[in-house]
């Protein structure tokens, strides 16, 4: 029997701070475990010899942020970050939506974040406090995104098999994995959100409709999604691609 659906959801820049010393290797450190420590030895280069300026163009933050990322970066390629579970790490608003303190430890499991520090998690892995995004080019590693792609894709290859995977990535957490590669026994479903007038919709409004309409798929899969409604927002689905759509201003 396949398992139940799998969700791809983006990490937020949004994170709370504090944790505690990890007691246990998350579902993918077995696979991905070559690509983090070469992440590691990286940012270790960046933040220790490089300037001030590509530490913080590396970082996404300047100013006390930056002073917090390099605090963050500097436990993480030591060995010696606290952590926490994925869902209490994440604080943003797609976070907020989903309400993942409400979800099983079975639920949390299903939902699989790409991240540049780690490749893949799940919600219920420990993570780090951490500055890293996906499009950022880290020194000899270059784009993140493709630096994880065939690593990460394979990975989630190996437990989608024969299951069902919403797709709820922006474009770039969705350029570190390759969709296309995985098994042919595996179905993808993918989302897209749009104003009134069929641009693509973004914002604090289209992220928290994303969190609500992820959460409606863990309770209740596609069908549920079928009478998807919040704020407004609506969702049409076609096959394998769902089209949700922002109130009319």
């Amino acid at each position: 029997m396949p398992g139940p659906p799998l969700l791809l959801v983006p990490p937020s820049e949004g994170k709370a701070a504090g944790g505690h010393p990890p007691t246990r290797p998350d579902s993918f450190a077995g696979v991905l475990e070559e690509h983090r420590a070469a992440i590691r030895v990286e940012l270790a280069r960046v933040i220790r010899s490089g300037p001030n300026a590509v530490r913080a163009e590396v970082l996404g933050v300047r100013g006390e942020l930056l002073e917090r990322a390099l605090a963050a970066t500097n436990s993480v390629v030591e060995g010696t970050a606290l952590v926490l579970p994925a869902w209490r790490r994440y604080s943003g608003v797609v976070w907020a939506g989903l309400d993942p303190v409400t979800l099983s430890l079975a639920d949390r499991r299903r939902i699989i974040v790409p991240s540049g520090l780690y490749g893949m998690t799940t919600a219920a892995d420990p993570v780090a406090d951490y500055r890293l995004k996906l499009l950022v080019s880290l020194g000899r590693l270059g784009r993140l995104s493709t630096f994880w792609r065939s690593a990460a894709t394979a990975a989630l290859a190996t437990r989608a098999r024969g299951r069902v995977v919403f797709d709820l990535l922006p474009a770039e957490h969705g350029h570190a994995l390759d969709l296309h590669r995985l098994d042919p026994s595996t179905r993808v479903v993918r989302f897209r959100f749009v104003s009134a007038d069929g641009r693509r919709a973004v914002g604090h409004d289209a992220k928290s409709a994303k969190g609500r309409l992820a959460r409606t798929l863990v309770d209740g899969g596609i069908d549920a999604v079928r009478g998807f409604a919040f704020a407004g927002w609506r969702a049409e689905v076609d096959d394998d691609l769902v089209t949700v759509v922002a109130p009319t201003r």
